[in-house]
Parts: C-alpha cells; structure tokens; sequence
C-alpha cells in the first residue's frame, strides 16, 4: 500500500496480513495444524499447532497428558511418520492402537547419550520426510534448542518438545510454551508464551483420557537389555554422516 494512502484509520491487516496488535494474537501463520480442540483452536495463533517451529510442552508426569493433547493433530496428519524419541516409557501398543495410532506410522527411537539425542531429533526434522516429532528431553541448552527450531522450520515438520514443568521460567526460542497438567474430565492448559497478548488464565479442555499409552517401566540405559522393538540411534562420526540413515524399528 503506498505511503500516502496509510492514515490512523488504516488497519494492520490491510497494510500486511502477518502484523498484529499487542491486543491480539499473531497473524499470518500459514502452516498450521488443526488441533481438534474448538476452545484451544481461539487461543492459538493462526487458530492451530504451528507447523515448522518449535513448541514446548512442559509437563508435571511424563506420559500423562501430553500425548492426549497432541493426538488430534497427530490423526490430521494423514502423510508421513509419527516419531517418538526418548520418550520416558516403554510405549503401550495397545494403548497407542486403541487412541487411533496406526502401528505402521508410530516409529520409537531412544539414543543413550543427549548428543546423540539431539542429532537424531535434528536429522528428522531437517529431512522433512516425517509428520511430526515428539522428542521428551529436560536438559537442553537454548543454543541447541535454536538448531532444533530451524530444523524444523526447514523441513516444516510438527515439532513438540516435552519438558518438565520446572523449565517453564527458563529462557526458549519456541514460538509456544504450554504447562499442560492432567485433571478430573480433562486439560489445564497454561500459556507460557505465544505469538501476541498474554493469557493469565488457565484453558480446561474437557477431554476423555484413554488408556495410559506408556507402560510406567523407566527405560534401561544399558542398551544391552534392550529389546529388539526399539531402535537405538547413535550419532555417526563426521566420515559416516554422508552414508548412515535412520532405520528405525516400529513399535510393536
């Protein structure tokens, strides 16, 4: 819009459709998620899970109420591999296959070292060849949480990150942050940070809990009690990085 056509009464859309007011919530993102929940789609920027970017899920009790959350938007996802990675649990087939998760999508991979982790998390994401990325870590340096963002964004790739809750006041490049904490019926959902104006006040979404999709058994570091459903991924050395690819196993 030429200059001189701009005065007080010019809105921000009119000028560009990815400005907003601090008043309301970003605009502009096209590569949204839908995610199945009509209370939580008003509260999301572009009105779903932004695809290509970084979101942190940070959660009281691993395997309580995350999974619940994203499953919609997982099921919207009708191309590419769901990937599970570190998670805190030996997922629970039967769980997973009775909340809709077809068993030739869901690929586990678990690495025995962060670095290791973190490079996994990296190759799929900048491959772009899978739907979404669900990568349970803690302790992750905000300079490895930047390559991880980018990555995403290259391969446009859904990318939720879950942490502990006691992360929630640490610095993050996510563009979303959501305390998600399992209730009677239901999700509490606070927002940590987003895209525009601040919510102070917690979502409930009423919700049905399934079954609990982890079995609550701790997963051995020692890799050689590992059984032959899992994939353990190791990053390769800097001569085998031209040639190693992921080959993971699916969860059974």
């Amino acid at each position: 819009m030429p200059l001189e056509h701009i005065n007080a009464h010019t809105s921000l859309e009119a000028l560009h459709p990815s400005l907003w007011r601090a008043s309301q919530l970003a605009r502009g993102l096209s590569d949204v998620v839908a995610c199945g929940y009509p209370q939580l789609s008003q509260e999301l920027p572009g009105g779903g899970w932004p695809a290509g970017a970084l979101i942190e899920l940070l959660i009281d009790h691993p395997g309580s109420a995350e999974l619940q959350l994203v499953r919609p938007a997982l099921h919207a996802q009708k191309h590419g591999q769901i990937v599970f990675l570190q998670t805190p649990y030996q997922p629970h087939s039967d769980a997973l296959l009775q909340a809709g998760f077809s068993r030739q999508r869901l690929l586990w991979l678990r690495s025995q070292k962060l670095v290791d982790a973190l490079w996994t998390a990296e190759q799929v994401l900048h491959s772009g060849n899978c739907a979404a990325l669900l990568f349970w870590q803690n302790q992750v340096r905000t300079d490895a949480l930047r390559r991880l963002h980018l990555a995403a964004q290259h391969g446009r790739t859904l990318f939720f990150l879950m942490r502990s809750s006691r992360f929630k006041d640490h610095p993050s490049p996510a563009i979303l942050r959501i305390h998600v904490q399992a209730a009677v019926q239901g999700l509490h959902l606070a927002f940590i940070k987003r895209r525009g104006v601040q919510k102070h006040d917690a979502l409930f979404l009423p919700a049905n809990l399934p079954l609990p999709m982890f079995n609550r058994l701790v997963i051995e570091t020692d890799v050689s009690t590992t059984q032959d459903t899992t994939t353990v991924v190791d990053r390769p050395t800097s001569a085998e990085l031209g040639t190693r690819r992921l080959s993971p196993s699916l969860v059974s």
